[in-house]
């Protein structure tokens, strides 16, 4: 018997499970997809760039609508402010009371004025204003009354009468300063005898204070907030005193502490209240309610991270699509037919090449400030304005590529079949340009969310209420924030290093998954 004749069992179990050649079974092919695909997550680096990539997207996206806050939610506390009360003058000037239907206008008063430097300032003088003679009788210390043909018209004084509860007439007040500045116990007054002590004080015969003499005038900073005599005292005595704080308690028994201090440029003095104020939460530390604390507006960090990872990697797509969109039709047309219309539009290139991107964003961006654009029309603007000036890089490279691929076998197949040029650019020459278009496009997204995040920084970008990772690093405009509140500004820009990194880490691993030979 024949050795070809001899056949075990096995021998022809295994000759019945050969497969063919054109079997699917015998070879498996990967696909060109699946080969890249099967490329890129052989590559650690371009894997933890994918991971990085994931968890900032969850982080931004998904992230805002489990946080229990909204983006624009602000927090308040009461905490104690130093503000000011009141401020105090010491009168050092004349001033002048008329006395009732009578004149003494503001340009006699000028002649008072003149006429009385010109004196040794205790005695009487005498004036005219407009053809009127008047009489400045001097009546004590920095007092004097003015009469014209013996009627009393006015009086000029350094020293204020302050009234209690009711205002105190023209005569009471005549009275009570001639009293007070010739050292008298007692004055009559339209029918009323009045009482004088030597702190000025005003009283009626049955002890009743109705007002008092003092040269300070001491004003509320807000309105409607009346200063009561008690406090005036009792500031003008720590004030005397050269005092720099006071305790005053009022009627009702409530206790302050104010501050006084003396402006040497005004020849003036500040009272300050410590008040328990509802201000913004600003600058918080993390804590339970607050894992990364506050900003200056008192809104939660964390969620402000969220919403501003969503406009910066939205940002990022968007001006990514319009430059790639813009390179991919004009690269197309000027790569595949050459000639005048490539000199054309390389030119419109060159041209973009060499505008001062930076410059026309600080001029665009200070117009829009002037104009008070609102700042989501603002965020559209930069989108249109950084997509505008990114397309040439994408129009370069689609256009080196169809160089080299139209006059390949395949687009002289495409050309003798009739297929119209639209088509073949678009459906068959665009499409080979692809895994180079995806790598730089990956790296571009990283470039430009730094570049919005500069911008931001710079106030040119984003702006408030809204937030990107670029104006919340903004926020930290001074030296002593930057070193005191870490957790203001270090969190956007690990965001920022994250992400960016992860699209350069896929980036490069798109480029070695699409052309393996790179690497070696």
């Amino acid at each position: 018997m024949s050795e070809k004749n001899l056949k075990t069992p096995d021998t022809e179990a295994s000759s019945s499970t050969e497969y063919s050649l054109n079997d699917d079974r015998r070879v498996r092919v990967l696909t060109p997809g699946a080969m890249v695909a099967k490329r890129f997550f052989r590559n650690r680096l371009a894997l933890v760039g994918m991971v990085m990539l994931i968890a900032m997207f969850l982080f931004s996206f998904v992230g805002g609508f489990i946080s229990p806050y909204d983006e624009n939610q602000q927090f308040y506390t009461y905490e104690y402010q130093s503000k000011q009360y009141a401020g105090v003058v010491r009168n050092d000037d004349f001033r002048y009371l008329v006395a009732d239907d009578q004149e003494f206008g503001s340009t006699t008063q000028a002649y008072f004025l003149l006429y009385y430097n010109n004196t040794s300032g205790e005695e009487d003088f005498s004036f005219e204003d407009k053809d009127i003679a008047y009489d400045a009788v001097f009546e004590g210390t920095d007092f004097y009354s003015v009469y014209s043909d013996g009627t009393l018209l006015a009086m000029a004084f350094k020293d204020i009468v302050n009234s209690d509860d009711t205002d105190l007439s023209f005569l009471v007040k005549w009275g009570a300063l001639k009293a007070y500045t010739n050292g008298e116990t007692s004055f009559e007054a339209e029918g009323t005898d009045y009482t004088m002590d030597e702190d000025g004080n005003i009283g009626l015969a049955d002890g009743t204070i109705v007002g008092y003499i003092s040269r300070f005038v001491v004003t509320a900073t807000e309105n409607g907030v009346a200063i009561s005599r008690q406090f005036k005292e009792e500031l003008d005595e720590a004030i005397t005193n050269d005092e720099t704080e006071f305790v005053f308690t009022d009627e009702d028994g409530t206790t302050s502490t104010y501050e006084v201090s003396y402006e040497a440029f005004t020849d003036s003095w500040t009272v300050n209240q410590e008040t328990e104020t509802y201000v913004y939460d600003s600058y918080a530390s993390p804590s339970r309610a607050h894992w990364l604390g506050t900003d200056r507006n008192g809104m939660d960090m964390l969620t402000r991270l969220m919403y501003g990872g969503r406009v910066s990697l939205v940002i990022g797509f968007i001006v990514v699509f319009i430059a790639g969109l813009l390179g991919i039709i004009l690269g197309g047309i000027s790569g595949y037919f050459g000639g005048w219309v490539d000199n054309l539009i390389m030119r419109i290139v060159d041209v973009f090449w060499c505008i001062p991107s930076t410059p026309l964003m600080i001029i665009l961006g200070a117009a829009m400030d002037a104009m008070n654009v609102d700042p989501q029309i603002r965020m559209l603007y930069l989108m249109l304005l950084l997509g505008f000036l990114s397309w040439p890089s994408v129009a370069r490279l689609v256009r080196g590529q169809i160089l080299s691929l139209r006059e390949q076998e395949f687009m002289a197949a495409a050309e003798a079949c009739g297929i119209r040029s639209s088509r073949r650019i678009f459906r068959h020459l665009i499409p080979n340009v692809m895994p180079q278009l995806i790598v730089s496009c990956t790296m571009m997204l990283g470039s430009t969310i730094i570049t919005e995040a500069t911008l931001s920084f710079l106030g040119l970008g984003v702006k408030f209420p809204f937030a990107s990772w670029g104006n919340i690093i903004n926020d930290v405009n001074s030296t002593y924030v930057m070193t005191n509140y870490w957790f203001i500004w270090i969190p956007a820009g690990v965001c920022l290093l994250i992400t960016v990194l992860g699209f350069n880490f896929v980036g490069d691993g798109l480029r070695d998954a699409f052309d393996p030979k790179m690497k070696r």
